[in-house]
């Protein structure tokens, strides 16, 4: 397992946010659930560009048209540019999933005290797949194949990348002491996002490793 310390790229601050649940990025801006909306910022100028009125609790995913987002003990699709629900199925944890992620044509869900991740079916919340970690889960994310977590216990965080087979953890991004992962979401390049958890109002990237392409 390779093991080193998150960079931290950038953090965002966001009056008026009093926490930050599920992060998610649609290709131009990064979505996050601030508890009772959802909030869009552009991810250079760091300067919000979109709100929706929305129950949004956890986690937040993308799959190229619709949003989701993890509300109490439901999964909502929602149309970005309306911000219409239109379609609602049952959250696996029924109320105590955290990270959300979209891949594969499927939703995976964190479960945070569970320790797992769960892959559902979007039109039913059909369990597909259960994948064991020894660690809370916050965040979820794919990106070039690789499923990445973000934890969050006993006040340390970390970042990491496991196999989605197995769960065993093959990369670990640990966070500097008292720095926490709520949600967490690939841009499909060089960064993840990351709710800033304990620092109720923060988003941070932080630098994904570099991979040698052969």
């Amino acid at each position: 397992m390779k093991k080193s310390t998150a960079h931290i790229v950038r953090e965002y601050a966001f009056e008026g946010v009093e926490s930050v649940g599920g992060v998610s990025f649609d290709g131009e801006q990064v979505w996050f659930a601030a508890g009772d909306r959802m909030v869009a910022f552009d991810p250079d100028s760091g300067k919000t560009t979109r709100t929706i009125d929305v129950a949004a609790h956890a986690g937040t995913a993308f799959d190229g048209k619709h949003l989701y987002q993890i509300a109490e003990d439901r999964i909502l699709k929602i149309e970005p540019n309306t911000g219409r629900v239109v379609s609602t199925i049952p959250s696996p944890g029924g109320g105590k999933d955290s990270g959300l992620a979209w891949a594969e044509g499927a939703l995976w869900v964190g479960q945070y005290r569970d320790r797992k991740i769960i892959q559902i079916d979007p039109d039913t919340g059909t369990i597909l797949r259960t994948i064991e970690s020894n660690r809370f889960v916050t965040g979820v994310t794919w990106v070039d194949d690789e499923l990445w977590h973000g934890t969050w216990e006993n006040d340390e965080s970390d970042v990491r990348r496991i196999d989605p087979q197995t769960g065993e953890v093959l990369e670990r991004l640990e966070m500097p002491p008292g720095v926490n992962v709520s949600g967490l979401e690939s841009d499909g390049g060089d960064r993840f996002f990351c709710g800033g958890g304990s620092a109720k109002n923060t988003v941070r990237a932080i630098a994904r490793p570099k991979r040698i392409r052969s």
